[in-house]
């Protein structure tokens, strides 16, 4: 897959690696709601018509809200389509130094299955709360670290390529701050999938200057601004 992927990712994600994941008709795609609010579409697909229209109405049913980054569809007068944001899409190219993300003391990095799922559904309602879904975790791989039997930070993949990684959902919780955590998961996760041949890359609000911040010390850079988008339809007019 070529970096250009990256300019459109959630369609190329649910046309490769989560290609099983994706429900869609006629170059649009989207994730199931329980896994992910994302919907993607083939560039060939933007244009507005009829059968645009119909291949949205099958996948953004009323009431629901979908969300899209990179270039917008054109759509018809029966959809609302808000700019919600510029968000910055960071890239990180080479390993984290291990003495570079050691700051988390020796609390141990586990993996986060199935049976921790609640403990990582209550961290993300707290500190992450409106992209995180029941299903999220069928996206790739979580981890976290534990303290005095608390969840207190996670990180993990989303969406991907064969060539890419998303790393989302990078959260500690209020009380356990500033131990480092965040980037003892980050430099596992950046550091596994550029063994296996992937770049990570994220996604994060150019508002949230901690945020870029940390990911700009632990080796990502700014590889463009991103527009952020919702889709839903719009309210039938008044008698």
């Amino acid at each position: 897959m070529s970096e250009g992927d990256l300019d459109n990712p959630i369609w190329a994600s649910l046309a490769s690696r989560h290609r099983a994941l994706a429900l869609g008709a006629d170059g649009f795609a989207r994730y199931p709601a329980a896994v992910a609010p994302f919907l993607g579409f083939a560039a060939a697909a933007a244009a507005a018509g009829a059968e645009a229209d119909a291949a949205l109405r099958e996948l953004v049913p009323a009431g629901d809200t979908a969300l899209v980054l990179g270039a917008a569809p054109a759509v018809g007068p029966h959809w609302r389509l808000r700019h919600l944001a510029d968000l910055a899409q960071m890239v990180c190219r080479a390993p984290i130094a291990a003495g570079d993300a050691a700051g988390g003391g020796e609390a141990p990095i586990v993996e986060l299955d199935a049976a921790r799922r609640e403990d990582v559904l209550a961290l993300t309602a707290l500190v992450y709360p409106h992209y995180f879904r029941p299903r999220t975790m069928e996206l790739g791989r979580y981890f976290g670290i534990y303290e005095d039997g608390r969840l207190a930070a996670m990180a993990g993949e989303r969406m991907g390529t064969h060539g890419y990684t998303e790393l989302s959902a990078i959260c500690t919780h209020p009380q356990h701050l500033g131990r480092g955590h965040a980037r003892r998961l980050m430099a596992l996760l950046v550091n596994d999938n550029l063994a296996r041949g992937r770049t990570a890359f994220l996604h994060v609000s150019q508002d949230n200057a901690r945020a870029v911040e940390l990911y700009r010390r632990n080796g990502f850079e700014l590889r463009r601004a991103i527009a952020f988008w919702s889709l839903s339809r719009a309210e039938p007019a008044s008698p």
